[in-house]
């Protein structure tokens, strides 16, 4: 029997019950950065199904994960959990391990009855090297756990590797493929559209991960085209602008800081090459929403994007991720779900990836474990005006240095300890959204480091 939530009044026009149980379609991009995306207002970067999602719903514009790494951030979303309680802080655990007896999201949504379907990436998935496999996928989560097919870096076509000192999964590589078909993420679309004409008519949670736009970039040809180099821009940073960073930040991203070592050419071409790969994304997210149009379920569909985590494109010389500043923090988040009251919306409250286990548990009118970390999105949806959450958390731990950062509604606030040293960082988003002046030391900004030292 499906458990429904007829407390309309309570929980808002978002959560109002449909004839049939609500359908969750939740798409996750592999290492997407909100200011990669044109509805996030990037002024190249062609997104047009993403965009077009975002326009049906909320867009959620101070979203962060509370890991910016794969395996961490995607344990803890998908558990509810914060890395903490999951033990998950590098890519190679499991979650299980550490809380065997857990029920994820997918799990819950399996457990009450509806087909839990896994495509691509959704639990951690090593990329290039286990592309294809179900590794790390987390059998009790899902009814079909299913792992799309890709070439990767053995895609035929012409490509280049513009850090060749670095490993594969961290290397800036590119290919330029004819053929779409030997992509992961082609074949992940496909998939989720066979199931959705499978289970038009059973209720149905859908994982669909794809791959792209993690390295190596790979995409058609055409994708490349769309960004001509003369239209690219480099990210500016001050000349000054590690000189008040501490110097553990750049010891903690060895290969991905100072540019990776590319020169400004290569940069550009990493540029097109990604965002290339997101273009080649956003059209196999559009080929699954037009079957969800076509098969007339979008209207009883909640469907949720969004990344892992955020990714740098240069600034403070930072590529990738890994880091506690705002852009590997924050993630592109949107929601769109049947009832909701506002479409097209943003909405600038402080949210966290941990909120959307309770927020889908909540549309559907499921119950979630009792211990989950985050709390629903819900009212959000109806008035992306309302306040949410004081704070959002993110960390980075490894077994010599602790990281945490703290964002609030005007300041980040980042505390590393390493031995017996302490280094704190502290930005002002309202002078400063751009992170370039730490102000921790600065004598004027003494109660907000107080205040923000008791919230990490």
């Amino acid at each position: 029997m499906f458990r429904r939530n007829f407390l309309v009044s309570a929980l808002g026009a978002a959560a109002a019950p449909s004839k049939k149980p609500l359908n969750v379609l939740f798409v996750v991009s592999d290492d997407l950065t909100s200011t990669a995306l044109g509805c996030y207002g990037h002024p190249i970067v062609q997104s047009p199904n993403v965009d077009s999602l975002a326009r049906a719903g909320t867009r959620f514009d101070r979203a962060y994960c509370q890991y910016a790494l794969c395996a961490p951030s995607r344990a803890s979303f998908l558990t509810g959990l914060r890395p903490d309680t999951t033990k998950v802080i590098t890519n190679g655990p499991d979650f299980r391990d550490f809380i065997p007896g857990h029920v994820t999201m997918p799990q819950l949504f399996k457990n009450n009855g509806y087909q839990a379907i896994r495509e691509g990436k959704m639990y951690h998935m090593g990329v290039p090297g286990t592309v294809g496999t179900d590794r790390w996928q987390d059998a009790a989560s899902w009814t079909h756990n299913g792992s799309p097919q890709g070439k990767e870096h053995n895609s035929k076509g012409e490509g280049r590797n513009l850090t060749p000192e670095i490993a594969q999964g961290v290397a800036m590589q590119y290919v330029r493929t004819p053929d779409a078909t030997e992509q992961a993420d082609y074949d992940a679309a496909n998939r989720a559209i066979a199931h959705l004409e499978k289970y038009r008519n059973d209720p149905f949670f859908l994982g669909l991960g794809f791959v792209r736009p993690h390295v190596p970039f790979v995409a058609p040809g055409e994708y490349f085209d769309k960004y001509p180099l003369a239209r690219i821009k480099l990210t500016q940073n001050p000349a000054n602008d590690l000189d008040d960073i501490p110097k553990i930040v750049t010891k903690t991203l060895p290969n991905t800081s100072f540019h990776m070592k590319m020169n400004e050419d290569q940069q550009l071409e990493a540029l097109r090459s990604y965002y290339a790969a997101i273009s080649f994304m956003d059209d196999q997210l559009g080929r699954v929403l037009k079957t969800l149009d076509r098969l007339g379920l979008r209207e009883n569909t909640v469907v949720v994007f969004q990344s892992d985590h955020g990714w740098h494109l240069g600034e403070h010389t930072f590529w990738q991720k890994r880091s506690l500043m705002e852009e590997s923090a924050k993630v592109p988040l949107i929601i769109s779900a049947p009832n909701q009251r506002t479409r097209g919306k943003v909405c600038t409250s402080l949210v966290e990836l941990v909120d959307i286990y309770p927020t889908l548990a909540g549309l559907a009118g499921l119950k979630p474990p009792e211990n989950l970390h985050g709390q629903t999105l819900q009212p959000l949806l109806d008035n992306p005006g309302k306040a949410h959450k004081p704070a959002a958390r993110t960390q980075l731990t490894t077994p010599a240095v602790d990281g945490r950062a703290v964002r609030t509604a005007n300041f980040r606030y980042i505390r590393w300890k390493y031995g017996n040293e302490v280094a704190e960082e502290l930005y002002d988003h309202k002078k400063d959204s751009r992170e370039f002046s730490n102000v921790a030391t600065k004598p004027e900004y003494a109660k907000e480091l107080a205040r923000h030292r008791s919230l990490v």
